[in-house]
């Protein structure tokens, strides 16, 4: 008989496409596992009248699939890394970090509309977002919203807002990269850490020896940099933290966003070896930390 194993996963049409591409690998890696896909409802997905600071923060889209990972309910779990607190758990690590997608966010404009010049009311999820869309668009009036990507798209449509910033990943994985409008260097809005990659979370000494060759030493190195910076300068919801890392020519290059509370942010670099990748990340963000605070 086959071995199966089950991966939870949230009930979003992304959340189960990102699922089905870990799923697919499995099952074309090895033949005799056979992959069933659990659906799993979270917190975060259900409260959607409040914004995610004002009732947990992240951990509000992990907290049930960690309990059904903890209790043996299921083998692995899948997760946009962005998504993810950046306090990780030994009981339940992340054991593989997928190729990067795509990790700048997009504008997103009503169905029919044209490029030009954008203004109005602009839907954005983050502090971080809004805090560096200002700059570029000073006229505009920013607003919360929640919901999946098809909420979020049939609001715009039906003229709730005149645009939205959304990540390109979730947009290209979800098949709608048809509505994208413009995109947005990382120069122009520093990406979320972790945005683009995917975290596939197991047990602690469970045997995933079927995921070899998914995971991406480049994807690793980024994400450990982003989130040790973050989680350096407590960064979260709350927060319009920032970090971005790309490997270039074998050195692993950080830009980080250091907010100082009055309104302003600040950019900085730092490069390294891959295998400091967490040490960049601490390191990048108490220079930042004593160059900045005021």
């Amino acid at each position: 008989m086959k071995r199966q194993i089950v991966i939870g996963s949230r009930g979003s049409r992304l959340a189960l496409a990102q699922t089905a591409q870990v799923a697919s690998y499995i099952e074309a890696a090895d033949p005799e596992i056979i992959v069933e896909i659990k659906k799993i409802e979270t917190t975060g997905d259900k409260r959607l009248d409040v914004t995610l600071d004002k009732i947990g923060g992240k951990g509000l889209f992990v907290k049930e699939l960690d309990k059904a990972l903890m209790e043996g309910e299921i083998h692995l779990a899948v997760h946009s890394l962005k998504d993810m607190p950046m306090e990780e758990s030994d009981e339940i690590p992340v054991v593989a970090y997928s190729k990067r997608e795509d990790p700048r966010d997009v504008l997103v404009l009503p169905r029919g509309k044209q490029e030009g010049k954008y203004g109005g009311r602009i839907g954005c999820s983050s502090f971080r977002r809004r805090l560096q869309a200002e700059r570029l668009f000073p006229g505009a009036d920013f607003v919360p919203v929640r919901g999946n990507i098809l909420t979020r798209l049939e609001k715009l449509d039906r003229g709730e807002f005149d645009a939205l910033i959304l990540a390109a990943a979730g947009l290209k994985r979800a098949g709608l990269s048809h509505r994208i409008s413009r995109y947005f260097s990382v120069e122009e809005i520093l990406p979320a850490a972790g945005q683009g990659i995917l975290a596939v979370q197991g047990r602690k000494g469970q045997d995933v020896s079927f995921l070899a060759g998914y995971g991406r030493p480049a994807s690793e190195a980024a994400a450990l940099a982003e989130r040790a910076f973050v989680r350096r300068l407590d960064g979260g919801c709350t927060s319009p933290v920032a970090a971005y890392a790309e490997t270039v020519e074998g050195r692993l290059h950080l830009k980080g966003l250091f907010y100082n509370g009055t309104g302003s942010y600040f950019i900085g670099e730092k490069t390294g070896r891959m295998e400091q990748a967490e040490e960049l990340g601490i390191l990048l963000a108490e220079e930042m930390e004593r160059k900045y605070t005021r």
